[in-house]
């Protein structure tokens, strides 16, 4: 009968078997050696002879069973974790559902003529305080500043870092206006349209429209269509699946306790 013939992922799997060995052997003996003890006595502990301790702290281990490593790991109070890895190839990205919503800006922006940068930093000298989405409106002198949520945990937080990014911006409206007089910058927050988000707006209207009260549909028609950007911060829905914006409309109800 012919040899048969190894897979590409069984002859990997094997290198990566000799190293991870290798490794655990090490670990193995200088951890015993910590402990102070013999071979022979952690193979007493564990059911192994001395000479087949000796075979696995040379790195000798690739086909020992998983639940000699697991004895040998309880036996020196360090217990073995073994898990696989990450995917290599992750059928989306962790953020894939933000990446999503600033594509759809994106490509609006494109649409109606607008330049725009994505994940710009707000502050040169601190990489990780950045805008989900800057747009630049010549024709209106204006810098758009677009900040997407998919999920509000800590409303007062998300405001607060809104109003910082605001000020910040005004940098980029002076670089952005070269030799004229600075840009506005206008402001707007798209939510992404999940049942936990329109609970969360209509349970805070008024704090909403006291934030942000800027006309819904005209940030809509700014976004979608290429309109002159509202000069109030205004805020709308963005739906992902069906490719659209659309406006916040809000109700407005009490949640303080009636008088009698």
């Amino acid at each position: 009968m012919g040899r048969v013939r190894r897979t590409n992922a069984q002859v990997q799997g094997g290198r990566e078997a000799t190293r991870i060995a290798a490794t655990l052997g090490e670990d193995l003996e200088r951890t015993r050696l910590r402990r102070r003890l013999t071979q022979r006595a952690l193979g007493e502990r564990v059911g192994l002879s001395q000479g087949r301790v000796s075979d696995l702290e040379r790195g000798e281990g690739a086909t020992a069973l998983l639940d000699t490593w697991i004895a040998l790991g309880l036996a020196l109070d360090r217990p073995i974790a073994v898990s696989f890895s990450r995917d290599i190839e992750p059928d989306e990205p962790r953020d894939a559902g933000h990446l999503r919503a600033q594509e759809l800006v994106l490509h609006l922006a494109r649409r109606s003529g607008r330049r725009a940068d994505f994940e710009l930093p707000s502050r040169p000298t601190d990489p990780g305080r950045v805008i989900d989405v800057v747009l630049r409106d010549d024709a209106s002198r204006a810098i758009v500043v677009v900040e997407i949520w998919n999920r509000l945990d800590d409303l007062g937080a998300a405001v607060r870092s809104t109003s910082r990014t605001q000020v910040e911006a005004d940098g980029l409206a002076i670089i952005a206006a070269g030799d004229g007089s600075p840009c506005r910058v206008a402001s707007c927050w798209l939510l992404v349209d999940t049942a936990a988000n329109r609970r969360l707006v209509a349970r805070y209207p008024e704090i909403f429209m006291a934030r942000f009260g800027g006309s819904s549909m005209g940030w809509v028609r700014c976004l979608a269509g290429g309109a002159v950007p509202p000069q109030d911060p205004g805020m709308a829905w963005i739906d992902t699946r069906a490719g659209r914006i659309v406006p916040v409309r809000h109700r407005r109800t009490s949640i303080l306790p009636q008088a009698d």
